[in-house]
């Protein structure tokens, strides 16, 4: 997790203790997500994240890390396609069809 790890703690300003170690820790449970271009990788992440936030029991504060986590994650991998403009528009639909399968 090489490439993905460094890249996310070269992120300024850095996130907060808890988000940083949640993502970190969902990525290295995660070794496939290496092989994945940076964005997807970590719309991977969100998805990952956002299922177990509707997997949680309601109103469980415990996921809260999981949601800001998930957002993070999200808002990372346009940050990371912000580097390939031309793909940001597909990424974009992948990922709201990607997240809005979790709800259904």
């Amino acid at each position: 997790m090489a490439e993905l790890m460094d890249w996310l703690e070269a992120r300024t300003p850095e996130a907060p203790p808890a988000l940083r170690v949640r993502i970190a820790d969902l990525v290295l449970e995660h070794p496939e997500w290496e092989s994945m271009p940076l964005p997807e990788a970590l719309i991977a992440a969100g998805e990952r994240l956002m299922q177990d936030v509707l997997a949680a029991p309601p109103r469980n504060r415990d996921s809260a890390v999981d949601l800001l986590a998930a957002d993070a994650c999200v808002t990372y991998a346009f940050e990371a396609a912000a580097d390939e403009p031309e793909r940001i528009v597909a990424l974009a639909d992948g990922a709201m069809q990607r997240i809005a399968r979790l709800a259904g």
